[in-house]
This record gives C-alpha cells, structure tokens and sequence, in this order.
C-alpha cells in the first residue's frame, strides 16, 4: 500500500461540501453531486449560460448576449451560481478555503476546453490592493492559476492592474454594474508588449451582468490584444 492509501486510512476523503465519505480526494457525495448545477450541453458562446438543447447556430447566444455588445469573442462557465455551488463558492471567497482551487480549478478547465488556444494568456480579474490586502487572496488568480497549469498555457497573474477600489456590484441594476467598473482596469507599462497581439483569456469566480469582464476585456483590447475570452467558475443566469 503506498502512501496516499495509509493517509485514506487514516483520513479518509471527506466530501467537498459535506461531511461525507468519498471515494477519492476533492469528490462530492451523490447528495452533494446532485445539487451541484453543473452546466452541461448546449451553452451560448458569449457568456456560458445553459441554452435548450438542439440549436440550430454553430455558436448559438444567449437573448442577454443578443442584446448586449461583449468586447470578447467567446466564453463559458463551469457552474450555475445556486444551490452547492453558491455555497463552495462564498467559502472559496470568504472562509479561506483555498483548498477548493485545485478541485474548482479542474471543473473550470473543463469548461474551458472548447475555447482554449495554444497560444492564449491566462489572467485573472484583478483585485484592487486594499481588497487583495484584506482577503489575504485572489480566488480568480487561484483559479486561472489551475486552469493554465492544466492546460499548459502561460500564465500572468499580474497582467492587470485595478486602478481603483469600486464598490460592490451588489443591489445595481445593470447600467449601475457598467458604470461603476469605467476605466477601473489597465494593463501596466511592464505588461504591455506581453499582451500586444495575443489571444487572452481573463479568468473570475462568478459572472453576473458581464460587466467586470467588460472592463478587464477593454483593458486588455487597449493594450493590444489581439482577441478575448472569458471563462467564469459560476454564471448567474436569470431562468436556468
């Protein structure tokens, strides 16, 4: 028996979300892994919302993306933001569960696959300081930090800077969420001639309105690049 069996032993693996036993390291529970709403099959290409299956476009948009221009050319997410999703995601955030990156990290790649390019930038949202300061961490650097490990691809975390600390998003309609995220992203001096041309693809926790993105996907077009995409552990979507 090698040494991870001994730890089984002794530990065995616990479930994600519960107090469960699982068979392997970072699994759920079959309760847990049923009220996980993961996102499967038919996606709009925009923003990675769930989408009746059987549709007829080769890359078929969400009516939220039909009607509101996206500065990215394609995007996915891994997870609807509700039930045992929201919850691993709040402690991913907020209770100093960096343990979750690895297993959220998985779920996210997988979601990713379709739109990776072998030449793209992996890059998180960017925290402002004071935030970064009191959270201790950036969950979207932790993630993307997965993602491009998995995927073999470069990362930089730093590739954008938050020019200033905007308020939260919470409670805002969305023409509030746009205006409160104007100009507060900028890829610095240092990073320019790394993003000049390339193809990036810009990784946060959880996508609402899209406007956050918007602003790191405008940052990013100004520095250069040549095209964007998205990719979001969770998707809000309004009747999924």
């Amino acid at each position: 028996m090698g040494m991870q069996g001994l730890l089984h032993l002794v530990y065995p693996p616990q479930c994600l979300c519960c107090d469960a036993r699982v068979t392997t390291d970072y699994g759920l529970c079959g309760t847990c892994w049923r009220e996980t709403p993961f996102i499967v099959g038919t996606v709009c290409d925009l923003c990675g919302t769930p989408l009746p299956g059987g549709q007829d476009q080769e890359a078929p948009h969400c009516d939220e993306c039909l009607h509101q221009a996206r500065p990215w050319s394609h995007g996915r997410a891994a997870l609807l933001y509700r039930d045992r999703a929201r919850d691993l995601i709040l402690q991913f955030k907020h209770a100093d569960r960096v343990d979750l990156a690895r297993p959220l990290g998985a779920w996210l790649y997988r979601a990713a696959m379709p739109i990776l390019d072998p030449r793209m930038i992996i890059a998180p949202v960017p925290l402002h300081w004071s935030r970064l300061l009191r959270r201790k961490y950036n969950q979207a650097a932790l993630l993307s930090q997965q993602v491009a490990r998995l995927a073999g691809l470069d990362h930089t975390p730093d590739l954008l800077h938050r020019l200033h600390r905007t308020p939260s998003q919470e409670g805002r309609d969305r023409a509030a969420r746009f205006a409160n995220l104007l100009d507060a992203m900028v890829v610095p001096p240092r990073r320019a001639d790394l993003v000049a041309g390339r193809s990036v693809l810009l990784v946060d926790d959880v996508m609402t309105s899209g406007a956050t993105f918007a602003a790191a996907a405008e940052a990013c077009i100004a520095a250069g690049a040549s095209r964007i995409s998205v990719l979001a552990l969770s998707r809000v979507a309004k009747d999924a």
